[in-house]
């Protein structure tokens, strides 16, 4: 394992000095009550490890939400340049390929959808299945062999031309719905199989459809542009590619094993398997990566198209009606190749980012039009009691993080801690939750135990360093006011 000294060097960075097998520093953002926490378990020594893998360039980085991870800590965030033997680590992408957050508004009025709470989250309940495997109450589609094939090279665009959402939500999603490079045959057929009954399916775990609405906003230019003024009602989905990435990212950790062997890599930590970028293996696992991105992308359009159709069957009226327009998509369990300027030059790069969301500044010609004056809507969920944030990206985070910032609040407690917790006092959780005016539905009660408020960091803490480190910039506060869990 790496060594390691960690120093502050100012409120919100804390510097993880180059030693040992490191090639690079680390960087932390965080201030000194969320270090508290983030030294609670092994994710700073993650950060040094990654910081000894071949290529790393710059720094390696761990946001403010940071926490344990199989490899790369959860929230860590790191670039290889392929000319300098940079490699690929599907640790640093993590199981849940793509795994990433959707935000939609619609002009329900709040009054409204408190009203009909309770018959919205029991429809989209019954429209969207939840839980482990294919889902609960109700039986997902399972596609074909061929329409999975499809989905793994088209991404969004495939649910699209089914009828499952417009042109225009491809436009607000990060990359169009669609990560560059996919080869779909580099998924193998057990992946396949386990992703033909899951398309369009929350999932467990972390996973949700939230609605909620918008309580407070702190820039009003940027929040008008994207449609989030105070009391407009919201949808969060957030959830990945399901059975099919985690599969995939199985299968090829066997692949990398075999090829740090091959190509003689140095490892602090043998979960860090890797591959060089430029070898067959690393082409390979970057083909399946992105073609489990694609399915993701495709996963979230169809649920946010299903729940579109939910609030049009209970209010009685159409979604286009309702201005349910979709503001933006993000991911954040990936690698891509972007363009940086390291060392005083730009370079192509491939960006782990785990536990991470992009966050691209105003003017990036990434951007879709609608947001190249305002910088990239920035999505980060909170825990399912509390608040979830929408900030932008900035310059400062295009500098200094690859264009990237947090992706939600981070756990404190593990589910095994958590569920222990609520035994332990007897708490009446769906009770709970109806006194603070948030109506649960879940397949199992166990899961929103593990998912209670306080086994996570308060995400208002977290933001308030991404903003005041300047790699993000915040725009409005949600709160929930009906979740679906798994």
């Amino acid at each position: 394992m790496a060594d390691f000294t960690l120093r502050q060097i100012d409120d919100h960075r804390w510097l993880i000095a180059r030693e040992g097998n490191m090639r690079v520093d680390g960087l932390v953002y965080a201030d000194r009550a969320l270090m508290e926490d983030i030294r609670g378990d092994d994710a700073i020594r993650q950060v040094a490890n990654v910081a000894c893998l071949p290529g790393i360039v710059k720094h390696s980085i761990g946001m403010p939400d940071i926490h344990w991870g199989y490899g790369f800590p959860i929230g860590g965030v790191a670039a290889f340049d392929p000319d300098e033997g940079g490699v690929v680590s599907p640790g640093g992408v993590g199981y849940d390929i793509n795994c990433g957050v959707r935000l939609l508004r619609c002009n329900v009025t709040l009054d409204e959808a408190r009203s009909r709470m309770s018959d919205l989250m029991n429809q989209v309940d019954r429209d969207i299945p939840s839980g482990v495997g294919e889902g609960y109450r109700r039986e997902a589609k399972t596609l074909s062999h061929s329409d999975v094939r499809a989905v793994l090279e088209r991404g969004a665009a495939w649910a699209v031309d089914r009828g499952l959402g417009t042109d225009d939500d491809l436009a607000h999603i990060e990359g169009g719905g669609t990560l560059d490079g996919a080869d779909a045959e580099q998924v193998g057929e057990r992946a396949v199989e386990r992703g033909r009954p899951q398309l369009g399916t929350v999932g467990s775990g972390n996973h949700f459809v939230e609605i909620g609405h918008v309580d407070e906003v702190y820039d009003s230019d940027v929040a008008a542009k994207l449609g989030l003024e105070r009391g407009t009602v919201t949808v969060f989905i957030h959830s990945g590619s399901r059975g099919l990435g985690h599969q995939v990212c199985s299968d090829f950790l066997d692949v990398m094993q075999e090829a740090v062997r091959r190509y003689d890599i140095e490892l602090p930590d043998r979960q860090l398997a890797c591959a060089p970028l430029t070898s067959p293996e690393g082409k390979r696992y970057l083909g399946a990566m992105a073609a489990a991105a694609n399915y993701a992308f495709a996963n979230r359009q169809v649920m946010a198209h299903r729940v579109r159709e939910a609030f049009a069957r209970v209010l009685d009226r159409r979604w286009e009606d309702m201005e349910f327009r979709l503001v933006y998509d993000v991911a954040h369990n990936n690698a891509k190749w972007e363009r940086h300027e390291v060392d005083g030059r730009e370079r192509r790069l491939c960006v782990h980012r785990k536990g991470a969301t992009r966050a691209f500044p105003p003017g990036h010609p990434d951007l879709p039009p609608a947001y190249r004056e305002t910088g990239q809507p920035v999505l980060i969920p909170g825990d399912m009691g509390r608040y979830s944030y929408v900030l932008v990206g900035t310059e400062g985070a295009y500098r200094e993080t690859f264009g990237s910032s947090c992706h939600g609040a981070g756990r404190r407690m593990s589910r095994t801690q958590a569920k222990k917790s609520v035994k332990a006092d007897r708490r009446d959780l769906k009770r709970e939750f109806a006194e603070r005016g948030i109506e649960v539905r879940a397949a199992s009660f166990a899961t929103v135990a593990e998912e209670i408020p306080e086994a996570y960091k308060d995400v208002a803490e977290v933001v308030d360093v991404v903003d005041a480190a300047g790699i993000g910039r915040k725009v409005c506060r949600l709160r929930p006011l009906g979740v679906l869990k798994g």
